[in-house]
């Protein structure tokens, strides 16, 4: 019998890498994406197209709204920060509460699908500087699953939450990608594209997206505004 593992995935570069991992691993990944409201659909386009090629075994896409709160420049009309050099603070484009709510829709369809393991993208260096990205709260919501779900308490196999990008660079992300056969041209990360999808190359994502490229000696292989290069 094949193992199954729940997999976050955005149709951005670090989610794509997460999901060939759990392939490398052995699982049959089944794939999970959000419409949550987010201010451009460019990413989940990339990861309706995606999904099947990566060889993901299903692929949901879930519908939920988060501008109703909004809080952040994804959920909401607040312009997104551009240029930034300095990452000593919380920025805007956190979404409140969005990897605790989209790990407990993954805990749910895992419980259904009988699968003990879940997969996400966090990473804890290169990063924006977003607080459910940690370590800390991988554990703390791994513990969590395992209390709160009949699978935790009454299954012989506890939940684990696989986080294989946690303490890698943008650049050993990219470069462990592009060894697992990652086509990176069906990936999105920016924040805020244009019209027709070009990458801004000035946000956050892209600007620690081309950091990545550069340190691996690649080019990025998708269309930027800029590349400030």
């Amino acid at each position: 019998m094949s193992k199954k593992a729940v997999v976050l995935y955005s149709g951005g570069l670090d989610s794509a890498t997460c999901m060939a991992i759990a392939r490398t691993d052995g699982f049959d990944a089944y794939a999970l994406s959000f419409a949550y409201g987010q201010r451009h659909s460019v990413e989940l386009d990339k990861a309706r197209e995606y999904a099947p090629r990566i060889g993901a075994a299903d692929h949901r896409v879930v519908e939920i709204d988060l501008r109703q709160f909004g809080g952040s420049a994804l959920t909401s009309d607040l312009g997104v920060p551009k240029d930034r050099t300095v990452h000593d603070d919380i920025p805007i484009t956190y979404v409140p509460a969005r990897n605790t709510i989209f790990l407990s829709f993954a805990l749910g369809w895992a419980e259904v699908l009988e699968a003990s393991d879940i997969y996400i993208g966090v990473n804890a260096l290169d990063y924006s500087g977003y607080p459910d990205c940690r370590p800390e709260f991988i554990s703390a919501f791994e513990n969590m699953a395992n209390l709160a779900t009949r699978a935790g308490v009454e299954g012989d196999t506890p939940y684990t939450i696989h986080t294989p990008l946690i303490q890698l660079s943008k650049a050993e992300i990219i470069r462990t990608g592009l060894d697992l056969g990652v086509d990176y041209r069906l990936t999105h990360s920016c924040y805020d594209p244009t019209p027709k999808g070009i990458a801004c190359g000035r946000c956050d994502s892209c600007l620690l997206r081309l950091k990545g490229f550069r340190e691996a000696g690649v080019v990025d292989p998708i269309d930027y505004v800029t590349r400030g290069e």
